[in-house]
């Protein structure tokens, strides 16, 4: 067993950590503030080939395997988590293009996402449709050589500032599972449209809307995949999403740790540093504990989704794990700051707010346990 990251890891994770030091940590609490989407941000991100890092240099991305870019997102995620999501959001819509599309499809879509040059949107939640995806309304009705498109989609991150959306919709209802079908939809077309425009607790920078399709007609090349096949593609990259959301979280949870080690030392109660005091001191421990067992859970999932080897139950706890855990400490990190930490602009106040959606996202907490136990008890 080898826990060594490569030199070239190393290096990267090093380079990212300057990028957002020099350019999303300034920025960050005003984006929160004001829900603002950075897209003068994810062009510097682009420019700099964060935005496509597991796609092939052929299809406009780094080359990098996962987890260097589950890396990336992390680093990314410790200065703004807003960021880190939309960056790990938009490569799994990446991948899905690499990993079904055709290849005029990798050289039309893929090659622009990769460059950060376009925002992607995957659109598959509807108001009565979360986790259980049967229940998805949205119908494909083909009509010549055109499907046309009806229904509405919400919670769809990057809904509103998306140049290229990939809509989940049933083409043979009496088909069941195998009867929903993926379609790329790109800005421009009449028939797409954001919808209401959803503020958020937390990860407010990250752009979050409905989608709404009315009488949407696009071509049969525009499906992605098989006809019928959007059920097991879409779960495919919900696995490797939820390595990402775990990513993520262990951001926020160094961050976390990292305001509650500077307040400790510094703030003074009793005569002494409150982090000499067992109290505080004990809290700490307890989070660093937790980062290292997130930190390597997340790691070990990419890792296998890297090795070719089965991921998704470890996906799953690694998603399960430190969301939870940064949920839990980023409440102590405010904790230990007291009144300075409960008021707004302090870092662990945003820090809460934003790790409370990583239990919700990509599968809730409670779906994450009916997958890990499917995978124990089936």
């Amino acid at each position: 067993m080898n826990f060594q990251l490569t030199d070239e890891q190393q290096l990267i994770r090093k380079n990212m950590r300057e990028f957002a030091d020099q350019y999303v940590e300034p920025i960050a609490a005003e984006l929160d503030e004001n829900s603002r989407f950075p897209a003068e941000l994810f062009r510097k991100l682009g420019e700099g080939g964060w935005m496509g890092m597991p796609i092939p240099v052929e299809y406009g991305g780094a080359g990098t395997d996962y987890l260097t870019h589950i890396l990336a997102v992390e680093e990314l995620s410790r200065s703004c988590s807003s960021t880190g999501f939309t960056v790990a959001s938009h490569v799994i819509v990446a991948l899905l293009v690499l990993l079904y599309g055709t290849e005029e499809q990798k050289r039309k879509y893929l090659v622009p996402l990769a460059e950060g040059k376009h925002m992607s949107a995957f659109s598959l939640t509807e108001p009565g449709a979360g986790t259980d995806v049967m229940a998805v309304t949205s119908t494909a009705m083909l009509d010549g050589d055109d499907y046309v498109l009806n229904g509405t989609k919400t919670f769809i991150t990057n809904g509103p500032v998306a140049e290229t959306h990939f809509v989940v919709c049933w083409t043979d209802r009496a088909a069941g599972r195998k009867g929903m079908s993926i379609f790329i939809i790109p800005r421009g077309n009449p028939g797409i449209r954001p919808g209401k425009h959803f503020e958020k607790m937390g990860v407010r920078s990250s752009q979050t809307s409905e989608v709404v399709l009315k009488d949407c007609r696009v071509p049969r090349e525009n499906m992605i995949g098989q006809a019928g096949q959007a059920l097991p593609m879409s779960m495919a990259i919900f696995e490797q999403g939820r390595i990402g959301i775990a990513a993520q979280s262990v951001g926020i949870l160094q961050a976390a740790l990292d305001e509650s080690i500077r307040y400790a030392k510094e703030r003074v109660q009793f005569g002494a540093p409150i982090a000499r005091h067992q109290a505080i001191a004990w809290m700490i421990s307890n989070m660093t504990t937790d980062l290292s067992a997130a930190r390597w859970l997340t790691y070990h999932a990419a890792f296998l989704r890297d090795q070719k080897q089965p991921f998704g139950k470890e996906a799953s706890m690694a998603k399960l794990f430190a969301s939870e855990a940064a949920m839990r400490h980023t409440v102590k990190a405010v904790q230990i700051q007291g009144g300075y930490g409960y008021c707004k602009g302090a870092k662990v106040e945003r820090l809460m707010r934003d790790a409370k959606i990583t239990e919700i996202y990509e599968g809730t907490s409670e779906a994450m346990r009916m997958v890990i136990s499917g995978n124990l008890l089936r």
